[in-house]
């Protein structure tokens, strides 16, 4: 495979949110996200951001005044909570990334728990919660990795 662009990684993620620029502060302070850009357009309205958590890139834009342009990017939030995708993100400190999250208004919807797959696969320690715009989120923390196979 040819490199990615400097700064991009090789998949990145677009999310859509009624208020944009409410999501990206969500995502910085609950989460843990830096704001590598931010561009704003009329009135305000997020056109484009890159945020970034470990080498990972999350886009997040507004949903509004652009319908017509964009009939398919809705946020959770106009479509009844529905969600078609998740991202998973692992962290270095499950426990502690919980509690910041929760504590910016973060809603839990799976506690922290811990999956095992048995010796062969892994062990990781993790939980799911939904942001202001209704995107879920799961954060998870390995514990063990697979057993190496002889």
């Amino acid at each position: 495979m040819k490199p990615t662009p400097p700064g991009w990684p090789r998949i990145s993620q677009a999310l859509y949110y009624e208020d944009a620029a409410k999501a990206i502060d969500f995502i910085r302070d609950a989460f843990g996200f830096e704001v590598q850009i931010k561009v704003e357009g009329e009135g305000g309205r997020i056109e484009h951001s890159e945020l970034v958590y470990g080498g990972g890139l999350v886009m997040v834009g507004d949903v509004a005044g652009r319908e017509e342009k964009y009939p398919y990017r809705r946020s959770p939030s106009q479509v009844g909570g529905i969600n078609t995708q998740s991202l998973m993100v692992y962290v270095d400190d499950v426990e502690a990334h919980y509690v910041r999250a929760v504590a910016a208004g973060a809603k839990v919807h799976a506690e922290l728990a811990t999956v095992d797959y048995g010796e062969e696969y892994w062990s990781d320690r993790g939980y799911e919660c939904e942001d202001p715009g209704g995107h879920h989120w799961w954060f998870y923390q390995r514990l063990r990795d697979p057993k190496p196979t002889p």
